[in-house]
């Protein structure tokens, strides 16, 4: 194998830092992403890793100064499309071992809550990708079909810190290209096509089961109206999980003396909340499969003659307790604008192979795992978009921190010439200087203040 040069002490401190401490290449290795000869899986995952921070894809990497001191453009995809490779796993170990560390952080008596959503996975420019298929997009208002995959996203929030569980990359009936037919039917990469071909909600129990056998701590799972149907809520149930949910006024019906009834009729049963401007009315209800809920309803603040339904299995929530809880699932969207407009989540490899596709994901979603643990333990108000764009600064400005480090040695130097009196008050001000700095900035100086 060859040896890993030392390329990788241009990485961020931060995310130096962040990968011992969240043991991001022992959870590699655990998920048998190793091989025997050639670059190591290791140097190469934080070489792909690092492009983001870098503003250059891998093209424009490989064209650059350091173009002799790299892996050829085939190590990378060869890394990148095996199907033995366990990428579920290493997202797996990698998420519960950061979410661990997250829990520690967080009031016990704080609800954490599994989140549940799908996002196009654009592919509209391709014509040869592995299982690509038209899928419909019922979250854009234009109500358009699109080339590509829906990305069923699991993941755990505490109300303030989100982080990714699992993913499924679902293909639909409308399938343009089908498995490839030289997979093996053992591999990783085999059931993760199988589980492609899956409706969602045949694929949902799996996925919750799986984080739940992983000792997550969770409390509820929050989904909105495309999930919320009755037979997916008594599966999630079955799981020892409560389900909050936004529902729609579609055939599902509920139960109120005796009778089956629509959302809509249901609205009329529910006593009206006083006090309370836009909470209008809560009841307690049997959904048609036999689980017991509470509906609240909230006036929509888009259209103020309408109101929006937002169902709990837990009915000893308070009905501000329900819609607080429920506004945790906001988070998910956060990640997803964060995963596509900064973390470059289907732009920067183009990979034909549903493997290729599996792994460059994994890996975004490795990226926000780190970033999300750093703003979590950061001490001031940076916001996650803001900790990514300081960590490409950091990278960028690496030959100014060799200067400022100069910079610095040559002032101790004119310092030890000077007479005591001026040498305190200059370092002094140093000190002064020197503490005002960001972490990010003082991890790249060897002192963090002169001594005299």
């Amino acid at each position: 194998m060859i040896a890993n040069s030392n390329h990788f002490k241009q990485l961020p401190n931060e995310i130096k830092s962040a990968f011992t401490e969240l043991n991001v290449l022992q959870h590699l290795r655990k998920a048998g992403i190793t091989k025997s000869f050639g670059f190591s899986c290791a140097y190469v995952f934080q070489l792909v890793f690092c492009l983001i921070f870098e503003h250059k894809n891998w093209f424009q990497t490989l064209k650059g100064k350091r173009s002799n001191e790299l892996p050829g453009k085939d190590a990378v995809y060869r890394f990148l499309n095996p199907s033995t490779f366990n990428w579920r796993r290493f997202l797996t170990l990698l998420s519960t071992h950061t979410i661990q560390k997250v829990t520690q952080l967080t009031n016990h008596d704080r609800p954490k809550v599994l989140i549940l959503d799908d996002s196009a996975f654009e592919r509209n420019r391709s014509k040869s990708v592995e299982l690509l298929s038209r899928c419909f997009d019922h979250a854009s208002q234009k109500m358009r079909f699109y080339k590509g995959f829906r990305m069923l996203t699991l993941g755990w929030s505490d109300g303030s810190t989100f982080m990714p569980l699992d993913y499924a990359l679902l293909s639909s009936k409308n399938r343009l290209q089908e498995i490839s037919e030289h997979i093996d039917k053992r591999s990783s990469g085999y059931r993760r096509r199988a589980e492609a071909l899956k409706p969602a909600p045949e694929v949902i129990p799996p996925m919750i089961q799986r984080a739940l056998d992983t000792g997550i701590d969770a409390s509820y799972v929050l989904m909105d109206t495309w999930f919320t149907q009755q037979p997916l809520i008594k599966a999630i149930t079955d799981q020892g999980l409560d389900v909050i949910g936004m529902v729609k006024n579609l055939k599902q019906r509920y139960i109120v003396n005796g009778e089956r009834v629509s959302l809509k009729e249901l609205y009329r049963f529910a006593k009206p909340t006083k006090g309370k401007k836009d909470l209008l009315r809560s009841i307690h209800t049997v959904q048609a499969n036999g689980v017991p809920v509470k509906v609240v309803f909230v006036r929509n603040r888009n259209k103020k003659s309408d109101w929006l339904a937002i169902l709990s299995t837990d009915g000893t929530l308070s009905d501000q307790e329900i819609i607080r809880i429920y506004g945790i699932r906001w988070d998910i969207e956060v990640f997803f604008k964060t995963t596509k407009s900064l973390l470059r989540l289907q732009k920067e490899f183009q990979g034909r192979s549903y493997d290729s596709l599996i792994s460059h994901t994994t890996i975004v979603f490795s990226r926000y795992i780190i970033l999300s643990w750093q703003n979590r333990c950061s001490t001031d108000d940076r916001t996650l978009g803001g900790m990514f764009y300081e960590l490409c600064d950091e990278i960028n400005d690496l030959d100014w921190a060799v200067a400022l480090q100069q910079l610095i040695e040559l002032l101790e130097d004119v310092l030890k010439k000077t007479n005591k009196q001026v040498q305190k008050m200059i370092t002094r001000q140093l000190q002064q200087w020197i503490a005002g700095l960001p972490s990010y900035i003082k991890g790249y100086l060897s002192i963090s203040v002169c001594e005299s």
